[in-house]
């Protein structure tokens, strides 16, 4: 067999178009997860039964493999994995130990901090003991969050200091290293600042922001129900962001990869990035990217994961108005179905993507999860 091997980590329903993208790039594509069922594994050569975040296990099965590439497409778990395994294998990658600060929000708040980035009061903790021994410290409202979560799972708002042991516990039961973040929370000018970006050989060469959305009808008002697109914050915000990322990026030594950016301005005009995770995002947010700038990024995770030429990457412009939505029962039961108003679904619908199916339990919209 002449083909090139390609290894991707997970097999999920977002990460099927990069599976999918990957056989089209002519490539010989492997999946690994622990889940045989996952729709991803059946557009994949090869399956193997092996969790992506088990990074010997992931290294012992690339080795035997012989892979040439290894892609963590929109997963946090799985990209230091990834970097990990590339690292010990001498395959295309960004530093282990910064895709590894980029996947942990103590570390990433630590990180910002000693390099002279706007970061809040923020701390890490492994137990509640210590946490309130320190809450003090804080002003409140602050924001309890597991440090290794995406999708906002296990992450709360903490107002009154009497829910501190709770919310700590949901924090704790969402992190798979069973640590937790306190920060202060940052009232925001406008909408979170919400997409992605690609480094090409370190350099910032591409990205498309847009605004994310909230809902005050939801028991957690700041998981985010959906973004739009084009960014609707004054072009100077946008470069001083871009300018920040960059800085980021060399000192991180990042080399060709996608990002997912969440961001915010204050009230004084201060910019915080709140995460720049070494992946695409989630919620397909790289589709949308593709419809509204020409730029299919997912071609371009897959060519930096296999070492091909990226140079011809380039920025463009957001053309015309995008959104996507994460469709939320507003109380627990059983999936009925989904039905679309005619009009929108003639003139404005492009994909409406689920797993759920007629019969299954959905709850209550918490976080991503109940999308």
């Amino acid at each position: 067999m002449n083909k090139k091997k390609i290894l991707m980590l997970g097999g999920s329903l977002y990460q099927v178009y990069a599976i999918k993208e990957a056989v089209r790039l002519g490539y010989y594509v492997i999946t690994c997860d622990y889940l045989p069922s996952n729709p991803g594994h059946k557009y994949a050569h090869e399956y193997h039964n092996v969790s992506t975040t088990d990074k010997d296990a992931v290294l012992e099965l690339a080795r035997k493999l012989q892979v040439d590439g290894i892609v963590a497409y929109a997963s946090d778990p799985a990209a230091p994995t990834a970097a990990y395994v590339c690292e010990k294998l001498g395959l295309p990658t960004s530093p282990y130990e910064s895709v590894e600060t980029l996947s942990k929000k103590d570390l990433f708040r630590q990180y910002l901090k000693e390099h002279g980035f706007n970061v809040p009061h923020a701390k890490g903790y492994t137990s509640y003991e210590d946490a309130l021994a320190d809450i003090d410290s804080f002003r409140l409202p602050v924001m309890v969050k597991p440090v290794d979560s995406s999708g906002s799972k296990g992450i709360n708002k903490l107002t009154d200091k009497s829910r501190l042991k709770e919310f700590v516990e949901d924090a704790l039961k969402y992190s798979r290293d069973k640590r937790f973040l306190i920060e202060e929370f940052i009232v925001k000018k406008g909408y979170q600042i919400s997409g992605d970006a690609f480094s090409v050989d370190g350099k910032l060469v591409f990205h498309c922001f847009g605004n994310e959305y909230y809902s005050s009808q939801v028991t957690k008002d700041f998981a985010p129900l959906g973004e739009c697109w084009p960014l609707l914050m004054d072009r100077s915000v946008e470069d001083k962001l871009c300018a920040d990322l960059q800085r980021l990026i060399t000192s991180l030594g990042m080399k060709s990869t996608a990002y997912n950016v969440e961001a915010i301005v204050d009230e004084h005009d201060n910019i915080y990035i709140l995460e720049l995770g070494a992946r695409s995002g989630g919620s397909l947010i790289p589709q949308i990217t593709h419809y509204a700038t020409g730029v299919n990024m997912v071609t371009y995770v897959i060519k930096a994961a296999m070492g091909e030429d990226c140079s011809d990457l380039q920025q463009a412009p957001c053309r015309g108005y995008w959104s996507n939505y994460m469709v939320h029962a507003n109380e627990s039961g059983r999936y009925a179905g989904i039905w679309f108003d005619d009009d929108f679904r003639k003139n404005h619908l492009i994909e409406f993507v689920t797993d759920v199916k007629e019969g299954d339990e959905v709850h209550k919209f918490r976080d991503a999860q109940d999308a």
